[in-house]
């Protein structure tokens, strides 16, 4: 059902829970995942692999892998097309609803842009496609409006570039003509899927930037997915931390760096190099991501936390607690049961 939308974040994310029915058993990648992004704002969503981030942003495009369901939970998304509010998680994933919305309110970035993008067609043929599939127009205007595209992100020689195949591109190449396909169709909301895995410490750096510049500069709202902190302090504005299909952090990002409330949070800041101490030894998170075919009870994170207050941590989950302005951890250490 649409409802009008006043005041409302551009995505609401209300405890979103997904299931994959497998031969093996029920996987549970999302146990409750609940975030919001407001129009223009960048947002981080970081946590180790197989923490649930990428499963998060497929269920927002609604591209679930086969045997995975959405079992609870809302996607309150405020449409471009006429500013209500629809809730995705109950469009069906085929209809011509969602496939507007897909692609064309909301554009995603992926890893690997070598298998994102077809080897037997030129990228213009890929980026005019998406233009015309969102925004019909006769050849010769949508040939212009790629080599656009292929400008603005800072492609030399787009109208000649424009005519290559994703092969004859080099890696910084292929990922900024991804982000070009992704902001054909004028999007609110891009989602940045690990956008520099693949590629070297330099040209991630110069991907990074050019994200953050188009992000400012077209007043697009940001969600960057990644496992790596040092890419989320330097461009989002607020950060969620996931943990085994949910959220057990979240605040503006100077405050997950100057005070991390959850242990988790702690222990990933550990584990990054410090450039000021190199003689600081790097601090593993003891363990790894428990099976998403088997939840541990209680907090998800007690089978590897050094900082556990009692048994309660194994039995109860505990709440979601203000800890600052803006700033909420779940951890019993900052709860009544915990002190």
């Amino acid at each position: 059902m649409n409802t009008e939308a006043t005041d409302a974040p551009l995505i609401d994310v209300e405890n979103l829970s997904v299931v994959i029915d497998r031969d093996e058993g029920v996987v549970r990648p999302l146990n409750g995942v609940s975030f919001r992004i407001d129009a223009g704002q960048a947002v981080g969503i970081v946590g180790e692999s197989g923490c649930g981030k990428t499963m998060t942003s497929n269920a927002l495009l609604r591209i679930l892998p086969p045997g995975a369901k959405i079992t609870s939970g809302h996607i309150r998304y405020r449409r471009k097309l006429d500013e209500q509010v629809v809730d995705l998680a109950t469009i069906d994933s085929s209809s011509a609803e969602m496939r507007q919305i897909r692609g064309g309110d909301i554009s995603m970035i992926f890893q690997e842009p070598m298998t994102a993008f077809s080897p037997v067609h030129t990228i213009h043929n890929q980026i005019a496609e998406m233009i015309q599939l969102h925004d019909p127009m006769d050849d010769q205007a949508a040939r212009r409006r790629v080599v656009e595209l292929l400008d603005l992100v800072g492609i030399v020689g787009p109208d000649e570039r424009a005519d290559d195949y994703a092969f004859q591109l080099s890696g910084g190449m292929r990922q900024r003509a991804m982000i070009a396909m992704a902001l054909a169709s004028k999007p609110r909301l891009l989602i940045a899927d690990e956008p520099t895995t693949a590629l070297d410490v330099t040209v991630q750096a110069r991907v990074l930037k050019l994200i953050q510049r188009l992000q400012r500069e077209l007043g697009l709202a940001l969600m960057l997915i990644t496992h790596d902190l040092g890419v989320i302090a330097h461009t989002v504005e607020y950060v969620y931390v996931m943990y085994l299909g949910q959220v057990i952090e979240e605040g503006p990002v100077v405050e997950i760096f100057d005070n991390p409330a959850h242990p988790y949070t702690q222990a990933l800041l550990h584990s990054i190099p410090s450039l000021t101490d190199k003689s600081k030894r790097l601090e593993p998170i003891e363990g790894s991501v428990p099976s998403a075919f088997a939840l541990p009870t209680g907090c998800p994170f007690h089978t590897r936390c050094t900082k556990q207050v009692g048994d309660i941590c194994k039995r109860q989950m505990p709440a979601h607690t203000q800890v600052g302005k803006g700033h909420f951890a779940s951890c019993f250490i900052h709860t009544e049961e915990g002190s």
